[in-house]
Formats: C-alpha cells, structure tokens, sequence
C-alpha cells in the first residue's frame, strides 16, 4: 500500500452573512486548481420531512442541533484517509435534504466552512487551521436578508422575525464565544486581501510538501 500524506484540513467559520463562502470560494479558485476539496455544514441539516411544513419554519437552524455533524466529521475524516464520500444535498425551501448528493473527491487541502464549525468540539479539532471571518452585525443582516429571499424564497417579514428570534441570540450564545478558537481572525471577509494572501501562501506551502511527501 503506498504511503498517502495527510492533508491539511482549513476551517472557515464567522456569523451568518459574515462573507464566510466568499472567503472559502476565493480560497478553491486561487488556490492550486484541483488542490482543494470544498465541503459546507450547511449541506448537513437534519432532514425535516418527517414534520409538517409548519413545524418545520420553527425550527431552530442557528442551533448546533440542528446539523449533523457527526457525518461531517466523518466525512472529513474519509477524505483525510484518502476516501471520496457523499456530501448530503439540502433544500432551504423544504427543509429536507434531496435524494441527490454531491461526490467530493479527497484532496491536499480540505476547506470546510460553516456558522457553527468551532461550537462542536470534533470538528473544531479536526481543523488545522481555523479562520473567523468577523463582520459587523448590520452588514451581516443585510446580507442574509438579501441572500433569504432571492435564494430560498422568504419574505422580508419573515427573515426579520427570524432573525430575532434565533439569528441573534445564537450568534451571541455560540458563534460569537467560538471565535476565542480561531488562529486567525479575517475582518471584511472575502475583501481582506491582506488576510487571503497569507493563507493562500499557507497553503501553497503545505501543497509543496504534499508533493515532497509523494516523491519519497
């Protein structure tokens, strides 16, 4: 059996709207092509379909238990013993996860992002690197606003008392504590350019020693 080296797995977390994924997908297109295997908690809410649509809007998505994340770390781990895995596909709109998965292949680098990466105590170990992207709460609500109702379909009224209700004290209660764990902390998200050029150094400096790790 030949010899696999580990890859380095960089976590991304931040509050909901914080610039999380334009952080994490400014990392997979200037990093190496092919180096990175992209993975999102987001993909790992708990299926709802066994609950009325009604009971389904009260759930609370800004709440470590309402992921899975377990699977993930199981997840990540398959990918850092060189083994592809079925990353869940889910639907905000439904609140149920689709028959289809997306395969993800194992790579050098392994990036996950997510709101609550650094709440759970196994996926926070398994980071190597762990990032925080810090944004200011107003700019963060924007962002959430716009994104809930061009892409799942929510009123303006209803992502507002969303927000209040669990948006909010969550991040205060677990996403904001959990950014005492972050090596780094990147304010403006994906428009630090400072910030993105030290990790993409950091990573390209780990791909060269994958490769050194390969040829011995």
């Amino acid at each position: 059996m030949s010899f696999m080296p580990v890859p380095l797995v960089i976590g991304v977390a931040g509050g909901s709207g914080s610039g999380k994924t334009t952080v994490a997908q400014a990392i997979v297109q200037r990093a190496t092509p092919g180096s990175v295997a992209y993975i999102q908690h987001d993909s790992y809410y708990k299926d709802l379909s066994s609950l009325a649509p009604a009971q389904r809007k009260t759930t609370n998505f800004d709440h470590p238990n309402s992921l899975e994340s377990e699977l993930m770390v199981e997840h990540i781990r398959q990918l850092k013993d060189g083994h592809s895995v079925e990353v869940p596909s889910y639907d905000f709109t439904t609140h149920t996860r689709r028959t289809e998965s997306q395969t993800v292949e194992p790579r050098p680098i392994v990036l996950v992002e997510g709101i609550l990466l650094y709440v759970e105590p196994e996926l926070r170990e398994i980071c190597d690197v762990k990032l925080f992207v810090d944004t200011d709460a107003d700019l963060r609500f924007i962002r959430r606003l716009q994104r809930d109702i061009s892409e799942r379909g929510r009123s303006t009224e209803s992502v507002i008392q969303q927000y209040f209700a669990t948006v909010r004290p969550m991040h205060l209660e677990f996403v904001e504590p959990s950014k005492r764990y972050a090596d780094l902390i990147i304010p403006y998200g994906g428009f630090n350019k400072v910030a993105l050029e030290f990790v993409l150094a950091r990573i390209e400096a780990r791909l060269r020693e994958y490769k050194k790790e390969l040829s011995n």
